[in-house]
């Protein structure tokens, strides 16, 4: 990695702070975050000559998530918040944070799982959301899903903060990497 990856490095933590706070706040992954961060990232690496990069960490982020969303596993803001920093971070960055984050999202599920006693109830939702994946091509109509949780009182002890996740996913990532993202 170059030098220049510092200001990516940087806008995405601080972005992903962002998105932390708002998303354990109010289970909620704001468009007026995700949106300019997408396209200030495109921008940024189109000046750069990286726009390739950029443009693979984008679908990357977008893909890896947009399934979990259709099958009402994830809400869309968290979908658009890999995208927005698959666009600043590029490949392979984009793939050790979506790595990260998925360890520590199925890290806290299991706690979340264990600490509540819903054991038998997350294990009856995983079938739920294997049936819905297996169907995908006939029913896509799971939209209201994690809606439907947030708006529950219990909701703290049902939905995973997934941009948290994220959050924890880059700072994993960052430490990981250390001195190799700057010369």
């Amino acid at each position: 990695m170059t030098g220049y990856m510092a200001v990516p490095i940087v806008i995405a933590l601080t972005a992903s702070v962002i998105a932390a706070i708002t998303d354990i706040w109010k289970f909620k992954v704001y468009n007026l975050l995700t949106l300019p961060l997408l396209a200030a990232g495109l921008l940024y690496h189109a000046m750069r000559a990286d726009l390739g990069n950029s443009l693979l960490g984008v679908l990357f982020g977008f893909g890896a998530l947009v399934a979990l969303h259709v099958i009402g596993g994830m809400g869309a803001g968290d979908v658009k918040l890999m995208a927005a920093l698959g666009a600043w971070l590029g490949m392979p960055l984009t793939l050790y944070v979506f790595i990260a984050s998925s360890l520590a999202a199925g890290v806290y599920a299991v706690v979340l799982m264990v600490v509540t006693g819903k054991v038998g109830e997350t294990l009856w939702n995983l079938r739920v959301l294997w049936m819905r994946l297996v169907c995908i091509g006939r029913y896509l109509g799971a939209d209201d899903q994690v809606e439907k949780q947030v708006r529950r009182s219990d909701r703290r002890q049902r939905i995973i903060p997934f941009a948290a996740m994220v959050l924890v996913g880059i700072v994993g990532t960052l430490l990981w990497l250390g001195n190799d993202l700057m010369p």
